[in-house]
C-alpha cells in the first residue's frame, strides 16, 4: 500500500512540475521570433520600403509597406507565431503582382524589434498599423484585413473594432484555449493562459465580408476550428478548405489564387486573376 501511495505520489508531483513549467514557459512555446533584422532584398524592386511604427505604448516598429497604386484594395498583413516578415517574402511579392498595397506589420520582438510579446502588445502593434494607413488616406472600403494562424486573431480582434472592406483567416482558431488544449489535453489550459484571443468570441462583432482557408491535414490547428469560426461569422461568408493542405503549405494549393479571386468580388482589384 506505501508502494501505491507512494507512486501516486511522485506521480502527482511530476505533473505539477510540469503544470508549472507550462505556465511559467508557455509565452516561449507560443512565441517563436525570428530576433534577426529581415531583408529587403529583391522585394525593394517591387516597391516595398522600411517603415517605423509607433505604438501607443511608445515601440518603434519596423514593418514592410509597399505603397498602393490608385484604387487598389490595401492588406494589412499580420503573420503567425514564428519567424519574422523576411519568412513572408514569396507572400509579399505575390501581393505585389496581384496589384495590392500591402502592409506586413512586424510584431515586437520579432525582427529585432523591442519588447516582448503578449495579446496585449500585439493588438497594440495591429492598431499601430491601422493607425499608419489611416494617416496614408487608405479609406475602410479599400482595407483588407488578413491573418495567419496567430495573426488571424489579431486580425479578427482588429476587425471587430474597425470598419474595414473585408477580413480573411487563413488557418485560424476559435480561441486559443482551444488550440492550447488539442495539443495538451491533460493540461487544464482555460486556468493557466496569460493570453486568450478569443476570435470566436470577437468574430460576432465582424461586420465585413470574412475568407476562412484552411487545409484539411492542419496538425497544428485542426480544421475544425476554422469551420467552426466560419459558422459564428456573419455573412456574408466564405470557406476554402483544401483536402491536401496543411498548416504551411495552403499556397501550394492555391489558397492565394482564392484570396485573390476572393478580395476581386468583395472590394474589386486591378488584377486578380491568373
Amino acid at each position: 500500500m506505501r508502494l501505491l501511495f507512494g507512486g501516486i505520489a511522485a506521480i502527482l508531483i511530476v505533473y505539477v512540475l510540469v503544470i508549472g513549467g507550462l505556465y511559467f514557459w508557455q509565452r516561449s512555446l507560443l512565441y517563436v521570433p525570428d530576433r534577426q533584422h529581415p531583408q529587403l532584398g529583391d522585394l525593394a524592386h517591387a516597391g516595398v520600403r522600411e517603415i517605423t511604427l509607433t505604438t501607443a505604448d511608445g515601440l518603434s516598429l519596423l514593418s514592410w509597406y509597399r505603397p498602393p497604386s490608385d484604387g487598389a484594395p490595401v492588406l494589412a498583413y499580420f503573420h503567425g507565431n514564428g519567424g519574422h516578415l523576411g519568412y513572408r517574402t514569396n507572400r509579399m511579392i505575390r501581393f505585389a503582382e496581384d496589384g495590392f498595397g500591402v502592409l506586413m506589420l512586424e510584431y515586437r520582438g520579432y525582427g529585432g524589434n523591442p519588447g516582448t510579446p503578449t495579446e496585449a502588445g500585439l493588438h497594440a502593434d495591429a492598431e499601430a498599423a491601422l493607425d499608419f494607413l489611416s494617416d496614408q488616406g487608405i479609406p475602410p472600403s479599400r482595407l483588407v484585413l488578413y491573418g495567419e494562424s496567430l495573426g488571424s486573431a489579431v486580425a479578427v480582434h482588429a476587425a471587430a473594432r474597425r470598419k474595414i472592406a473585408a477580413l480573411i483567416l487563413e488557418a485560424p482558431f476559435t480561441t486559443l484555449a482551444d488550440a492550447a488544449f488539442y495539443h495538451y489535453p491533460f493540461v487544464p489550459v482555460s486556468w493557466l493562459l496569460l493570453d486568450r484571443f478569443d476570435s470566436l468570441a470577437a468574430i460576432s462583432a465582424v461586420n465585413a465580408p470574412v475568407l476562412i482557408v484552411h487545409g484539411e491535414r492542419d496538425r497544428v490547428v485542426p480544421v475544425r476550428f476554422g469551420r467552426a469560426l466560419l459558422a459564428a461569422a456573419h455573412e456574408p461568408k466564405e470557406g476554402w478548405f483544401s483536402p491536401d493542405a496543411g498548416h504551411d503549405d495552403l499556397s501550394r494549393f492555391g489558397a492565394l489564387d482564392v484570396v485573390a479571386a476572393f478580395i476581386g468580388r468583395r472590394v474589386g482589384s486591378q488584377r486578380v486573376a491568373r
